[in-house]
């Protein structure tokens, strides 16, 4: 257990080991059921519902995609990196040619995102209204 202190020496918080391993293999979970869960819900309109802690490569191989994978490792990971912060929930980002919609945050995580393909017919509209 480390207890965090800002530049004042003021108490900021505690991490424990439970949350260091978290950050590295994900959630720790000892049911069952919870490991066996999709990770991944996909709709009627084509977009995602998925768990942030999942890999991009693994992602894209899947389901085809085309984020980035030069950096973070997991759609937790990119989104923070890219906002450089953890978002609140509904908080929408776009990155290349995908939107990602916050959906659930725990403590200091993003948990679920909902994942977007922006249409060409999306962008075009885009492009006659500027």
């Amino acid at each position: 257990m480390a207890l965090i202190v800002d530049e004042y020496g003021e108490l900021q918080g505690m991490l424990t080991l439970e949350d260091l391993l978290e950050e590295i293999v994900g959630k720790l979970s000892t049911d069952a059921r919870a490991k066996s869960a999709e990770t991944v819900a996909i709709h009627a309109d084509g977009s995602m519902t998925v768990d942030a802690g999942e890999f991009i490569r693994d992602l894209n191989k899947e389901y085809f995609l085309e984020l980035p994978t030069d950096g973070p490792k997991t759609l937790n990971g990119l989104i923070q990196e890219h906002l450089e912060t953890l978002p609140n929930v509904g908080t929408c980002i776009r990155i290349g040619e995908y939107s990602l919609e916050v959906m659930e945050v725990s403590q200091n995580a993003i948990d679920t995102v909902r994942l977007g393909l922006i249409s060409a017919s999306k962008k075009q509209a885009k492009k006659h209204r500027d």
